[in-house]
């Protein structure tokens, strides 16, 4: 919430989307100004900031964005009112046309019969718009324009391309600048760099959306996945894999061909019948459920599994491994009876306060309610809401949890895990989604204690999101410089010169019985170069041999946050080392 100052000396609280969303409105009234024969298509608020879509002659430069910024700041100064007003359709229409703003017409047609249409004015410049807004322009106190870049009018790459301004505003100029600090901090952390860098993934042109991960990145993964599959097994988790590509009528009979279709790779095999490549294991898991006769005495079963899987994601909305085509999905699929809803989700939010404390890292709960486009009864989806409501209630006090209306799965109301990073960014990471929807669709039953036939609830859950999301968002959180128990290179040994070779293969060699991950430098570099080279890679420990450590049996010991910790025998660093790995369990 942003505090503003109202004329005459009080102050309201407002939400961010609706001050972004006003600023938004000074940003096309000042692009009007600037490029009258601008045309205008939307410009809501997003998550961080704002963004408007203008039909342009030609990309706005750098001095544009300069010009633009500043007439919005003369706007400001202006003070001007937001008045809103309706108009029929056909008004409307008329006024649109009369302005010749052909997107707006557009929007105008696609509207409901009967919908409410209604204006914003300020000033000379008037909008199509539901609103609400600030009450004055003078209300936007601080602005920034921060990048345009392309984008097809309304997502879809058949349509032409038009010109997206990005900007961000503050009621006070000192919360910009803090952000405009952060994005700067961000760059230097950002993962798709740091992954190149680093040595641990890229992206390719020939396969978009698709990490290339390289083996000390994929030692990565794969040390995630163990510490996943370990804290599961502990819990009786079962884990299982199912098939990459499952016939049409599997998604057709889960609800997916109706409601992701077009998010699906979907191909036609030899026989000419239509196949997909999974982009939930969901209908997996509940194969595996179904293979056999199940009893009450079998329930929760818990099946989770970390199978590779496919979403269709529009090439304008990846985003390195934030957003993916090709991902593994920390996944569970939770088959319990009603009256273990309660208990069940308790459980799974103990395994990600313990998976998410290894990290360091905060999160919140948030409940997500029936979408517009959700699928079954309304009586379930009631059920299926308060039993959620009554957990959060329990677990973070009555009410003291946010609610995103209209943000759940089709299938069935979710828990989000939303977590802090250390540049105060929020993320979505995992979910935990109640489904009285898909048992019945795919007629699941298990035999109750009195030997009748009861249809099972499922509780869809993932915690990290999937391994490829979370590493990136944790490369930058940690800025490439991970804890030692999860470094692919955890020791680098740099003898000073050909000298010490022997003795720095007896090094890495008692370092690696030991399970430790360990990489020799042995090229013929000056110290220092080699010195600095580890410190760019963010290797945790540096093993500086020269003659004195030889004839001591010793080594040199560099850390990577403190410089020079001294000389240490052998067998002590490794202690010193295995303490730190065994201390985030």
């Amino acid at each position: 919430m942003f505090k503003i100052k109202l004329h005459g000396g009080q102050t309201r609280e407002v939400e961010e989307g609706l001050y972004w969303h006003t600023t938004s409105h000074i940003m096309a009234q000042a692009v009007k100004r600037l490029f009258p024969n601008a045309k205008l298509a939307i410009g809501p608020s997003i998550e961080n900031g704002f963004y408007y879509d203008f039909d342009v002659e030609k990309p706005f430069s750098e001095e544009d964005l300069r010009a633009i910024e500043e007439e919005m700041k003369k706007i400001i100064k202006e003070d001007l009112e937001l008045e809103r007003f309706e108009l029929s359709r056909e008004e409307a229409l008329k006024l649109m046309e009369e302005k010749e703003e052909p997107y707006k017409v557009e929007l105008i047609n696609d509207l409901p019969e009967g919908e409410v249409i209604s204006f914003y004015k300020q000033g000379d410049f008037t909008d199509l718009c539901r609103g609400p807004h600030l009450p004055t322009t003078g209300s936007v106190k601080a602005v920034k324009l921060l990048t345009s870049s392309g984008a097809y009018w309304r997502g879809d790459e058949h349509n032409k391309m038009l010109q997206r301004i990005y900007g961000i505003s503050f009621p006070k100029a000192s919360q910009l600048d803090e952000y405009l600090n952060m994005l700067e901090e961000a760059k230097k952390r950002d993962h798709r760099k740091l992954g190149k860098e680093l040595d641990l993934f890229f992206f390719d042109e020939t396969a978009p959306g698709m990490a290339y991960w390289m083996p000390k990145g994929f030692k990565m993964m794969n040390i995630l996945i163990d510490l996943w599959r370990k804290e599961h097994e502990k819990r009786g988790y079962l884990e299982f894999s199912g098939p990459q590509l499952n016939s049409s009528e599997l998604w057709k009979t889960s609800g997916h061909w109706d409601h992701y279709k077009e998010d699906m790779f979907i191909l036609t095999d030899s026989d000419g019948k239509e196949q997909a490549l999974k982009p939930m294991n969901c209908p997996n898991a509940i194969k595996i459920f179904a293979s056999k006769l199940r009893s009450y005495k079998d329930l929760p079963l818990r099946f989770n599994d970390i199978d590779v899987i496919h979403r269709n994601e529009k090439s304008g909305q990846l985003n390195g491994l934030f957003r993916v085509r090709m991902f593994r999905q920390d996944d569970a699929h939770n088959f319990i009876t009603e009256d273990q809803i309660g208990s069940e989700i308790k459980d799974i939010v103990e395994i990600a306060k313990y998976l998410y404390g290894i990290f360091g890292l905060d999160f919140e709960l948030t409940l997500s309610t029936r979408p517009d486009d959700y699928m079954g009864d309304i009586e379930l989806w009631n059920k299926a809401e308060a039993n959620l409501r009554e957990v959060l209630d329990e677990l973070c006090g009555e009410g003291q949890y946010r609610i995103n209306e209209g943000d759940g799965a089709f299938y069935g109301p979710k828990i989000d895990i939303k977590m802090k990073d250390c540049l105060g960014r929020e993320w979505q990471m995992g979910t935990v989604q109640v489904d009285f929807q898909l048992p019945l669709r795919f007629n699941l039953s298990y035999i109750d204690s009195n030997g009748e036939k009861k249809t099972p609830i499922l509780i869809h859950r993932a915690l990290f999101g999937s391994f490829e999301r979370f590493i990136g968002i944790i490369t930058e959180h940690f800025a490439g410089a991970f804890p030692v128990w999860l470094a692919p290179v955890q020791v680098k040994v740099l003898p000073i010169s050909d000298n010490q070779k022997e003795y720095a293969n007896k090094v890495v060699a008692d370092l690696e019985n030991k399970g430790l991950r360990v990489e020799l430098d042995d090229r013929q570099e000056k110290i220092g170069y080699k010195i600095r080279e580890a410190q760019l890679q963010k290797v945790p420990y540096m093993l500086i041999l020269g003659e004195k450590e030889v004839e001591a049996n010793a080594v040199g010991v560099r850390a990577r946050k403190e410089g020079d910790i001294g000389a240490m025998k052998i067998e002590e660093f490794i202690s010193k080392i295995e303490d730190e790995v065994k201390c985030f369990k």
